[in-house]
């Protein structure tokens, strides 16, 4: 069955929830306490970034953070869970801080993050896919 070029058509990728509000604004509280980071999105949720890696960010109600092999071993015994932004395709590097930990507050969350931070500044940097306009 053809259909008209601007006919809407179902969307067939996964569709995301936003973060809480509640999240949001302590990721804000959290990060704006951690110098020589990047804020911005990515693909619509708040992110932090450092030498052009991402250092921890929000996807719908997981707080995720990259971290080196030995840390993410340690926090997966801690209760950290894959980070999956699509069913069954984890994301290499990145765990999400279980739900515990989060309800801690910062004083559990701020020294993962300064381990990721420590982390991605180790990387070479990395170089943007981006072309200028």
């Amino acid at each position: 069955m053809d259909m008209p070029p601007d006919a809407e058509r179902p969307h067939a990728g996964p569709s995301f929830h936003k973060s809480s509000p509640e999240l949001v604004e302590q990721f804000g509280a959290v990060m704006s306490g951690i110098p020589g980071v990047e804020r911005r999105q990515m693909f619509g949720y708040p992110a932090a970034f450092a030498n052009g890696y991402m250092v921890t960010g929000l996807h719908q109600a997981n707080w995720v953070v990259r971290l080196p092999p030995d840390a993410l071993d340690e926090l997966a015994s801690a209760g950290g869970r894959p980070f999956e932004p699509m069913a069954g395709r984890p994301m290499t590097g990145y765990l999400a801080f279980p739900d515990a930990m989060v309800d801690a507050g910062e004083s559990e969350l701020r020294p993962w993050i300064e381990r990721s931070l420590a982390h991605v500044r180790s990387l070479p940097p990395k170089v943007s896919g981006r072309k200028s306009r």
